[in-house]
Parts: C-alpha cells; structure tokens; sequence
C-alpha cells in the first residue's frame, strides 16, 4: 500500500495546487520566495510569451487575479525560472522576460528625473542602482530588446511603445570614454546606443 508521504512525492503539479499554496504563503505582503528550499517537484506545463501573456496547457489565463498571484511567487535560479511555495518548486517556461513594462511616468527633468515603469501585472518600480535599465541588441540586426529590473534577478521587457517614448527623453552623455545616448533617472545614466551610430 502506497502511503500519503509517497502520493505526495510522486502527484503531479498543478496550478491549482501552486495557487493554493501560493495564497497561504502571501497572506502578510509579498511571499518571501528567496527564502524557501522545497523540493523541486518536476515541470509545469506553463509558459510566458515574450508579450507577457501566461498560458496553461496551451490555453492562455485569462484571470489576471491568478496571473498576478503566479507573478509573486516567480523565482529565477541561474538561467531557468521556477514557481515556488514552502512546499513546491516547479520549473516553467519563459521566453524572453517574466514581466513586461507596459507604461512609465517621468517627474522632473534632465539628470534630476525620475522614470517610473509599471508592469502588466501592477508591479511599479523607479528606474536607478536598485532598478536598472539594460538594453540588449541581437547580434544579427542590431535591434533593441530593453529591460528593468523589478526584483532581485527577475527583468521586465520594456514593450516597444515605451521604448519609443524612453527615446523621446534621451539625452547625449559621455560615458565610459565615449558619448552614449541614453536615459537618466534617479541621478543615474542608462546607456541606450552610441551617440557615433545615431549620427551614421
């Protein structure tokens, strides 16, 4: 006869059973992920699209209540993402971010302002040492993919609109021996492109 310790090692995960678990854990403010070690209990069948759009078993979630309950308890471990509870840890699959930055405010002006991002699923952050701002660019055609940090290794995509928008507030900077475009915020400069490629 198979006891309940071995039923639970061996049932598989599901999302409701993470989300049930991740309610418990979220009762008193954000889930202190980082701190829990359970048992990796193998891979969900749950994606994040670059567009920030969660699926479960090939069908998109349409409750942002569960999203955004599924977004607190994201963690990153080296490349791979995981979501994780006191007592589950299963592995998920993200194409490019777990977050997307949908919209941004801006207060003050040139080096004194600040950038203000807010995600898809409500997580706002202001741009700076503990926030920043990286832009990447493929390799093949040069094109842009920029990202903020939200918390602790875990990115956001800044969607394209809002990309556009950074660009409209750029300004010329020297940086590390040569001039950049880019962004400041909170006092910090955020290197966009070199100033020598805009003017090609």
């Amino acid at each position: 006869m198979t006891n309940s310790k071995d039923q639970q090692k061996t049932a598989k995960p599901t999302a409701d059973g993470i989300a049930q678990a991740a309610k418990v854990a979220g009762k008193k403010g954000p889930p202190p992920v980082h701190l829990w070690n359970p048992e990796f209990c193998g891979d969900l069948d749950m994606r994040i699209a670059r567009d920030g759009t969660w699926f479960y078993l090939g069908t998109p979630i349409g409750r942002m209540p569960l999203v955004k309950l599924f977004s607190s308890i994201i963690r990153k471990d080296g490349d791979d993402y995981f979501l994780v509870t006191p007592v589950e840890k299963v592995g998920i699959t993200v194409e490019d971010a777990p977050f997307v930055a949908i919209d941004f405010d801006v207060m003050g002006t040139g080096q004194d302002q600040e950038i203000s991002f807010t995600t898809l699923v409500d997580d706002v952050v202001i741009a700076g040492n503990k926030h920043p701002i990286r832009v990447v660019r493929d390799k093949e055609t040069g094109e842009p993919s920029p990202y903020v940090l939200i918390r602790r290794n875990l990115e956001a995509l800044i969607d394209r609109k809002s990309f556009y928008r950074l660009v409209d507030i750029g300004a010329h900077t020297e940086f590390g021996g040569q001039s950049w475009f880019g962004v400041w915020s909170k006092g910090v400069f955020f290197p966009i492109i070199p100033s020598v490629e805009l003017e090609c």
